[in-house]
């Protein structure tokens, strides 16, 4: 996906020669070759540089387009010929550095001495509620609400009859009509990225952003974080309750049900009309079927097809799960005898 520039202000082209110096990776390519994106290798295009950073057991999956790419030394063999290669025992971290170097967060800049900007788009049919900051090139639709304290970043985009509990933040998203979000939620932070620089752990910046479909509730005091390149989407008509947590570049189809406390880790795929219960917890890039149902407290660590109910942590098929269970009970507590 490319960066949004509603959201992420451009700071002009680097050639990979001075990619190269303010990253120290060595080269291997055409140093005058300009770049002006960041993508991941996956979805790449001409102008964007990605990175590779793994044990180099597995094939990446790399763009038909990708030109320049970071890449230690196990992921290097996977670079395809004419791919303008830098160097690094730290591609992640190198492709931050690149990155900050491209494109500035516009939320991140201030908003001026005014808290409504005068180059936001509000409806005159839209309520916006004392104490309410909403940025430049921020669009709110016809009779949306906005509430109390609520914080609007810029370029966000509102859409018709949404109402936005007070205290509640948006930023780097696009919001549908009917959508509530109750206060005190947190939309398009950055996720809990964590890269390894060469002084430790560091955070990864984010420049995706969060799509809110249609009819949506988002609980009080929730968070929704926003992509890292591609996007965080929730789909028409989910509700999800209290005290959620959405991760970076998770993606919730329609009609998904988040009970109270549910934790969703980093690039899910949530399908149609799935139900979690509360205190689900769900690890990193697990791909959940349509109309699945999640019992409360599961801990789910692989894939589930469509139409399946699963229970327990580690999380499996309910009926084992409840086998088990009686199982355990038993020997914990077996008949005495005579």
């Amino acid at each position: 996906m490319t960066v949004d520039t509603r959201f992420y202000a451009p700071l002009g082209a680097l050639t990979l020669g001075e990619i190269a110096g303010r990253t120290s990776a060595t080269l291997t390519g055409d140093a005058g070759l300009a770049i002006s994106g960041i993508a991941s290798a996956a979805n790449a295009k001409a102008a964007e540089i990605a990175f590779l950073d793994g044990d180099g057991k597995t094939p990446p999956t790399l763009s038909p387009h990708l030109k320049a790419v970071f890449a230690n030394p196990a992921m290097k063999a996977f670079v395809p010929e004419g791919v303008a290669v830098l160097e690094t025992p730290f591609p992640r971290h190198a492709h931050s550095v690149v990155a900050s170097a491209l494109f500035r967060p516009r939320h991140l800049t201030g908003y001026g001495a005014e808290p409504i900007s005068s180059l936001a788009q509000i409806h005159p049919d839209a309520v916006v509620q004392p104490g309410a900051v909403i940025g430049p090139g921020a669009a709110i639709g016809e009779g949306a609400v906005i509430g109390p304290a609520a914080v609007i970043g810029a370029g966000v985009q509102i859409g018709c009859n949404t109402t936005i509990g007070a205290n509640a933040s948006i930023h780097c998203a696009l919001v549908g009509d009917h959508v509530t979000v109750l206060a005190g939620a947190r939309i398009g932070e950055t996720g809990f990225g964590v890269l390894v620089g060469p002084s430790g752990a560091e955070d990864a910046p984010h420049f995706g952003r969060v799509i809110i479909q249609d009819h949506v509730t988002l609980g009080a005091n929730s968070c929704v974080d926003r992509g890292v390149f591609e996007d965080t989407i929730i789909g028409e008509r989910t509700k999800i309750d209290n005290l959620c947590q959405i991760a970076h570049n998770v993606i919730l189809g329609r009609g998904v049900i988040v009970a109270a406390f549910g934790g969703i880790s980093g690039s899910v795929r949530v399908g149609d009309g799935s139900m979690l219960g509360g205190r689900v917890g769900i690890a990193d890039h697990v791909q959940v079927g349509e109309r699945v149902s999640l019992a409360a407290s599961a801990g789910l660590f692989r894939d589930v097809d469509s139409g399946e109910t699963w229970g327990g942590t580690p999380a499996k098929p309910i009926r084992q799960w409840m086998r088990e269970v009686a199982w355990l009970q038993k020997q914990a507590n077996p008949k005495k005898s005579g």
